[in-house]
């Protein structure tokens, strides 16, 4: 299946092209079509969707539980961006998944520092909500990878 159009509600191009769609669980599925992969940040585990997903345990307001894990789902969900529609997504879609969209960008290349403003700018006003996930998003990409 295509990635997802520039004009689908909730997609951030990021530097590379590739794009993914950010959202709130909590609006419901919008128009463009569904995910072919999803990471959900939640801090409790989401019912079952149609599509691949992985859960990343996120309670809201707060940081990822595990931030290797966090770093290794959202490698995940950057390589399948390639050519999969990816979505990222929390309760509303603002702070957890505004965070987890600066960390995707920072992945993709971007500096630490310009992701914020990156994704404030291109994806919403207010994403990344508190000053610990402003700095977990400057932290990212010195976070240890999960052992395999």
């Amino acid at each position: 299946m295509a990635g997802w159009r520039e004009t689908d509600a909730g997609v951030l191009r990021l530097p590379s092209g590739r794009a993914v769609r950010g959202r709130g669980l909590r609006e419901g599925l919008p128009a463009g079509g569904e995910p072919e992969f999803g990471v959900y940040l939640l801090g409790k585990e989401p019912p079952p969707v149609a599509w691949e997903a992985r859960w990343l345990p996120w309670p809201d307001f707060r940081l990822p539980r595990d931030p290797a894990l966090a770093r290794a789902l959202l490698a995940e969900a950057l390589d399948r961006a390639g050519g999969a529609r990816v979505e990222v997504a929390c309760g509303g879609g603002r702070g957890r998944t505004g965070t987890a969209l600066a960390c995707l960008a920072v992945l993709d290349g971007l500096p630490p520092r310009e992701a914020v403003p990156f994704v404030r700018r291109h994806y919403h006003p207010r994403a990344v909500e508190t000053p610990w996930q402003r700095r977990f998003v400057l932290r990212f990409a010195t976070l240890p990878r999960l052992a395999r």
